[in-house]
């Protein structure tokens, strides 16, 4: 019995006919010219339905110039904090029919490569490098020849690329500053090495020295995970002065410190009062119900998308940089302090 093969995909001119138009017209439908009139498109559209018809990406890109795809190149895909972030991104790039490929690093590059080069050979029509990438000569190359945005950090500038980020200062003091008003002196940063981590630990330091607590700072290093946080708290408690109070450079780290003043009871927040970074989703679990700074990481996501496509319309726009106002959002984490 002969056996039969797989069915042909349906081309452009199998829609032209099913439509009873032009190749040309079907073409000019499927790069979205506002040439064709509505009932054109609308029997065109009725044409690809019926067929099960899927443009293929490779021919519009060879016929347009453009792929429609905009690279985001992410950290950490394992932080909550890209959730908010990516929702805002595409929030704009959906209305403007682009299409968003993530990439990690730590997945996305061959031995020796950089990062960018996979999108790069994919010939993205823009670039969203988001959180704390590390910058390198083929990134810095990579956005000189692509339009490309920075979102959520400001530890590094790239050559012709507008920066979005909130503003990790201002979150920082808004959290230490909150703590200070509740009575608590005895207060511990938990801190990252990452930029935006970084510029917390500045505003920390600069906002307990402003009210005369430089002599109870500490800042406790880890490497942003919540083995690193549960491990922080445990040797703030083993040494001898354990803070009443501990603001954590992101929600990850404080519920590692949570875990441990939990293991070792030391009550959240009767004894120790407990403040986060990025009010993400863990933040509003009710067991967890952790206070956090909320960086609006939607509004940076889509204020971010929003300046891309900008710059994709017209790569001469002078570079721009936008702070955004972040807010503290308080739960059951913290509580008033009065020395014994």
């Amino acid at each position: 019995m002969k056996q039969q093969g797989a069915t042909k995909r349906p081309t452009i001119e199998d829609v032209a006919r099913e439509a009873g138009v032009s190749r040309a017209l079907v073409s000019l439908v499927l790069q979205g010219s506002p040439k064709v009139s509505a009932t054109k498109r609308h029997v065109v559209a009725e044409a690809m339905a019926a067929l099960d018809y899927r443009p293929s990406n490779a021919a519009r890109s060879l016929a347009s110039g453009r792929t429609r795809v905009v690279g985001v190149l992410l950290d950490d895909l394992a932080n909550p904090w890209y959730v908010e972030l990516l929702d805002g991104l595409q929030s704009i790039f959906g209305e403007k029919n682009l299409r968003m490929v993530l990439g990690d690093p730590q997945y996305l590059a061959r031995a020796g490569e950089s990062p960018v080069a996979a999108f790069m050979e994919m010939r993205v029509d823009g670039l969203v490098i988001a959180g704390d990438i590390r910058p390198d000569d083929d990134l810095a190359r990579a956005t000189m020849s692509t339009p490309a945005v920075v979102a959520g950090t400001r530890a590094f500038e790239l050559p012709a690329t507008d920066l979005v980020t909130n503003d990790d200062i201002a979150g920082a003091r808004l959290a230490v500053e909150h703590l200070i008003g509740l009575g608590h002196r005895d207060i511990a940063y938990l801190a990252a090495p990452t930029g935006s981590a970084a510029v917390r630990a500045t505003s920390y330091l600069d906002t307990m020295a402003r009210h005369g607590l430089q002599e109870y700072a500490r800042v406790v290093q880890t490497d942003m995970t919540e083995v690193s946080g549960f491990a922080a708290m445990n040797r703030l408690i083993d040494s001898g002065r354990p803070p009443t109070a501990v603001f954590a450079a992101n929600d990850i780290l404080a519920i590692g410190a949570l875990s441990a003043a939990d293991e070792r009871s030391l009550s959240v927040p009767s004894k120790l009062s407990l403040i986060g970074y990025d009010n993400t989703y863990l933040a509003n679990i009710r067991h967890l119900s952790l206070s956090s700074v909320d960086p609006v990481s939607r509004e940076v996501g889509s204020r971010a998308a929003q300046l891309l496509v900008e710059r994709m319309a017209d790569s001469n726009l002078p570079q721009r940089t936008e702070m955004l106002t972040p807010r503290l959002v308080l739960r059951s984490s913290t509580a008033s302090f009065t020395l014994p």
